[in-house]
């Protein structure tokens, strides 16, 4: 197996706990092949509670001293014969207006390596916290949320991966049968794939949600592919050094079923399809 973890957070995300050096030595002592840092960018964030700007020159250049360090001082994971590769990425909040803006300008002043886009508010307000559900019912949130998401899509493009589809099913009291929201969902993956974007499995769901809940759910990976769509990342989506790596045999084994035999790895933004 291919171990690439294209999702994590370090202190210089407002929610991350650990330094970029302490994440990269965990994910060298996870064995990873590929190792993605995707600090967040994510202006005007609609929680009062939390401040998701970033300090994006001083970002970049951490990136790209580690990513320097990491191929020199890591040329090699031991008895595999094949370096280890720091990868440079950043997540961006996706809302419609002046952010998608901002993060034109943000991708545009960097050299990274990789870009998910995600949608974390949607409707002017963000969806983990009690507001955006207190007058929407678990359908309803859910709806909300896809149909947020599809808007952004038509909107912003400069980005190579959506993150965690579903991401609105961490939050909602009940998570709603699919059938009843699959018309939205399935508008935001045949947009996905009109675009020529990827798709992510976020393996924090796992970590959240009992059971084989996922991120994406099998069905909605197996239309994405359906529908002619082949870049997929993993991602752990860690926010501390004990996360980093976690879940990536339960995301392959979600990819193999639904019918994919290479995953993505990216650099200077270029895909690349590795075998399973």
């Amino acid at each position: 197996m291919n171990m690439f973890d294209y999702h994590s957070h370090s202190d210089m995300s407002s929610d991350g706990r650990d330094s970029i050096e302490d994440m990269v030595g965990a994910a060298l002592a996870a064995g990873l092949d590929e190792y993605a840092i995707t600090d967040h960018y994510d202006y005007d964030y609609k929680d009062p509670s939390i401040d998701f700007d970033l300090d994006v020159e001083g970002y970049c250049t951490t990136l790209a001293a580690t990513a320097k360090r990491c191929d020199r001082d890591f040329p090699g994971l031991p008895g595999a014969g094949r370096p280890f590769r720091f990868v440079k990425g950043i997540e961006l909040g996706m809302q419609l207006g002046e952010p998608n803006l901002r993060n034109l300008k943000v991708v545009s002043s960097c050299d990274f390596d990789f870009v998910v886009a995600s949608v974390h508010c949607a409707w002017d307000c963000a969806v983990d916290i009690p507001a955006y559900h207190e007058r929407r019912d678990p359908e309803t949130a859910a709806r909300d949320y896809y149909d947020y998401t599809l808007k952004c899509l038509e909107e912003y493009d400069d980005f190579d991966v959506l993150g965690h589809i579903n991401f609105i099913d961490r939050f909602t009291r009940i998570v709603p049968d699919e059938d009843v929201v699959w018309d939205s969902v399935d508008s935001v993956i045949k947009k996905l794939v009109e675009m020529g974007k990827g798709m992510e499995v976020n393996t924090k769901i796992f970590r959240v949600l009992e059971g084989r809940h996922s991120t994406p759910t099998l069905r909605m990976l197996k239309r994405y592919v359906e529908l002619g769509g082949e870049t997929v990342t993993t991602g752990a989506d860690a926010h501390r050094v004990s996360e980093v790596g976690a879940g990536l045999r339960e995301a392959e084994e979600l990819m193999r079923a639904a019918g994919l035999r290479y995953i993505a790895s990216f650099r200077n933004r270029e895909v690349k399809y590795v075998p399973l």
